[in-house]
């Protein structure tokens, strides 16, 4: 039987930092991507493929702020979902091009998917992820009071509206996601997190004005989908200790054990790596494979030939 593979690719693979956020610019990052990923379907894996929507759904929330006097602005959850909506555009007909040049048989589908969490998590008593653009002090004190956004300042930058990140606590659609697989078709799922959502008093889903780490949403994806190994494409080869210092250190196998005592020792940042490391013990302690490597070397990565691989022993 062919493996199973859940793919998170970062939203700068997407659009790189300073780069012309154009559709054709974005356009062309993907098609890199896609080259990528046709390689591992090559090897006979299935694919469950997410996606970063950060750049995205960012300049989406601008568009509707620059145009709040004209057209009404929609909320942060249908936001999510325009942005899932156009990188899975891009990436289905880049991903179905490159495997219809390569000869293949297999097929790609986008999937709008809804991540339910809890209302109770404590991530919305408090928000914590910036989104969305910059404002003045004085700007942030008037949106604080006519919209009852959080805003907070960031980086000595500015202000930014701040929302709940809550964990992901179940994938809606995953029956979907396993019947597409089972017909040779690559499952673009979970884009930006997912479109968060809750049950109500009567077990009706409502959205929610939140974001969802798309790194916690591919494991859960990864855990609900049983695929045998979770992968987390980057901008850098492997993870590495002591980063950027004169004993640096390149992780390869890794277990469990050794990488949690890494985390807890603080040798990840929590606003980079920490968060895919987090991801990648919890799935490896389901006792399946995670992997964290660069998007060029992820076929070399799978044959245990490049990035960093985490196990539970």
């Amino acid at each position: 039987m062919a493996k199973r593979v859940v793919i998170a690719v970062g939203g700068n693979a997407i659009l790189q930092p300073k780069q012309d956020p154009t559709f054709e610019v974005q356009m062309t990052n993907v098609q890199k991507s896609a080259e990528q990923i046709a390689k591992i379907e090559a090897m006979d894996y299935e694919i469950v493929l997410t996606h970063g929507n950060g750049p995205q759904v960012g300049n989406i929330l601008q568009q509707n702020e620059l145009a709040k006097h004209t057209v009404p602005a929609l909320p942060l959850d249908a936001c999510n979902g325009e942005s899932q909506g156009f990188i899975g555009y891009m990436l289905e007909q880049s991903l179905k091009n490159t495997l219809r040049q390569n000869q293949s048989s297999a097929n790609v589908a986008t999937l709008l998917t809804e991540v339910e969490v809890d209302r109770d998590d404590p991530a919305f008593k408090d928000p914590s992820k910036p989104i969305g653009v910059f404002y003045d002090e004085d700007e942030a004190k008037q949106l604080q009071a006519n919209k009852g956004w959080i805003m907070k300042e960031d980086a000595g930058r500015g202000y930014r509206r701040v929302v709940p990140s809550p964990m992901p606590a179940m994938i809606h659609g995953v029956d979907s996601i396993n019947h597409l697989l089972e017909q040779n078709i690559i499952v673009i799922a979970g884009g930006g997190g997912g479109i968060p959502v809750y049950q109500d008093e009567n077990g009706l889903l409502q959205g929610l004005e939140a974001v969802i780490d798309k790194d916690r949403t591919g494991r859960k994806l990864a855990e609900q989908v049983n695929a045998d190994i979770f992968m987390i494409l980057t901008d850098v080869s492997n993870v590495y200790i002591n980063y950027g210092k004169p004993n640096q250190k390149k992780l390869e196998a890794v277990c469990v054990k050794e990488t949690q005592k890494y985390l807890d020792d603080g040798q990840f940042a929590a606003g980079s790596m920490g968060p895919k490391i987090e991801a990648a013990i919890a799935f490896a302690k389901t006792g399946r494979t995670a992997i964290i490597c660069s998007l060029d070397e992820a076929d070399l990565a799978l044959q245990g030939k490049a990035g960093t691989r985490i196990s539970y022993t």
